[in-house]
């Protein structure tokens, strides 16, 4: 009769020592830091390399392909629900660009401009700019472009603008549904969308309020001089001029928020919504069939004749998604492999034996964030591989996934735009003309949740616990 402590069969996996567990993640910071921060190579290139390089030392651990290839499978099975949202959102901006939804929203933001309260006034309306169109570069290449034009005519610090611009634009940025980072926050920690937002607003809003109350009395020696601007007078003239506003165009916007707060399910809603605002797309901007399921498809092909109008609202569509989800793929990939041949969970029994608190676990969580950000500079890598890593660590603290989504938003994708190295800091360095070390003590909203968040990590205030197993759909 065999022993119970017969030999273990040589062709059977093994366990992987910690030093071994950490080869990939050394592996894929170097990829990435170098191809991507250096050579500027695509990040899904990259962790392919990474999720091969994986592979081979799965097989040297005696796992086969077959083992392997179940891993991803299962990785970005667990994300299906949320990836088939995030294609939807393409759907839902085609739709609402056609309709003229946005453009209406983005032209009464502009019209709250006050030349007595600049500072304010300009995160508010980059926010409203930002939250309507679900993007903080557009933002701020455009309505931003137009406020630093503003600034300069006020004798405003220019930093101090800029500042107050990127708080705003990331501000709607990270609470929009129609952003790349928030669906990839909720696609990453198993979060439902609306879930992660209005979680987000514990974190988000007062660090919002704070950077206002700041701008209110910071900008209040700044009251004299005019507000006029060719650039923002440019874009609302060529707004009103091509599209025609209408009471009735909130309704598709109002169609998703009551659907969001009765707890309906996500997908079906965002569809009856595109479909309300192609009916408006007909009947107030005369858009044809051909034209709308183009919009749906490839993006709203914007031609005013203003190119800064013009890459404000080209938008949207199936295809606008592509990109962020070969991401999301091939980040899953990466994390799939590293579950199924046990190297992430050696690396998650130490950080549990680190994080045996939840404060510990959220100071993990902003650390790995921040640093993954200053090694990419990217939004997508920051906010992907930190929770990949760490999703499973908060399902044995019996915590909310939208727990997880809320810090890897603020702490991964928002930070990005202070790090002068990055594609953001260097985009609105060229974008606004101005330092990303000049605008960074300015950019209030951006690094206030750290804060926030590390308060709340230690209380446990609105830590919420994880109540259902599939927390892809709307709860509580």
């Amino acid at each position: 009769m065999a022993s119970s402590n017969e030999t273990r069969n040589p062709s059977s996996p093994k366990k992987p020592s910690l030093a071994v567990a950490l080869l990939p993640l050394i592996a894929m910071g170097l990829l990435l830091g170098v191809g991507y921060g250096v050579y500027k190579i695509k990040p899904q290139v990259l962790l392919v390399c990474a999720a091969f390089l994986t592979g081979c030392l799965g097989v040297i651990l005696k796992f086969s392909w077959k083992d392997m290839e179940r891993g991803i499978v299962d990785s970005i099975h667990k994300a299906m629900p949320a990836i088939l949202i995030m294609l939807t959102v393409g759907v839902l901006i085609g739709s609402w660009m056609a309709s003229g939804t946005i453009p209406m929203i983005v032209y009464y933001g502009l019209k709250l401009i006050s030349p007595k309260f600049f500072l304010v006034t300009a995160c508010l309306v980059c926010s409203i700019t930002a939250l309507a169109t679900g993007t903080s570069w557009g933002t701020v290449g455009t309505v931003g472009v137009a406020f630093i034009g503003i600034a300069m005519g006020l004798n405003i610090p220019l930093g101090m603008a800029a500042g107050a611009i990127v708080c705003g634009a990331y501000f709607g940025d990270k609470m929009s549904p129609f952003s790349d980072i928030p669906n990839l926050a909720a696609v990453t920690a198993g979060a439902n969308l609306f879930d992660h937002i209005k979680h987000m607003m514990w974190s988000a809003v007062p660090g919002w309020l704070l950077s206002l109350i700041v701008y209110f009395f910071v900008g209040l020696k700044y009251q004299t001089g005019s507000a006029e601007s060719a650039t923002m007078t440019l874009i609302m003239d060529t707004l009103k001029k091509n599209f025609r506003f209408n009471i009735l165009l909130l309704l598709p916007m109002l169609i998703v928020f009551y659907l969001a707060f009765t707890k309906r399910p996500t997908i079906p809603g965002m569809l009856v919504s595109s479909l309300v605002a192609a009916g408006l797309a007909v009947i107030f901007q005369k858009e044809s069939l051909v034209q709308i399921a183009q919009a749906v498809n490839t993006g709203y092909p914007a031609h005013t004749g203003v190119e800064a109008v013009d890459r404000l609202l080209t938008r949207g569509g199936l295809m606008s998604m592509m990109e962020t989800q070969l991401v999301a793929f091939t980040a899953f990939s990466f994390g799939g492999i590293m579950q199924k041949t046990g190297l992430l969970g050696i690396i998650l029994e130490r950080v549990m034996k680190a994080a045996d608190k939840v404060w510990n676990l959220v100071a993990v969580t902003i650390g790995s964030c921040l640093v993954t950000a200053l090694v990419t500079g990217s939004s997508y890598l920051a906010v992907i591989l930190p929770g990949e890593l760490l999703s499973p660590a908060y399902k044995k603290k019996g915590l909310a996934a939208k727990n997880l989504s809320r810090i890897i938003d603020e702490c991964g994708g928002i930070m990005v735009p202070l790090i002068p190295w990055s594609m953001a800091g260097v985009y609105i360095t060229g974008a606004l003309g101005v330092q990303v070390f000049a605008y960074l003590p300015w950019a209030i909203g951006n690094y206030a949740a750290i804060f926030i968040l590390g308060l709340y990590g230690a209380t446990k205030f609105t830590m919420a616990p994880k109540i259902r197993e599939d927390e892809t759909q709307a709860g509580s």
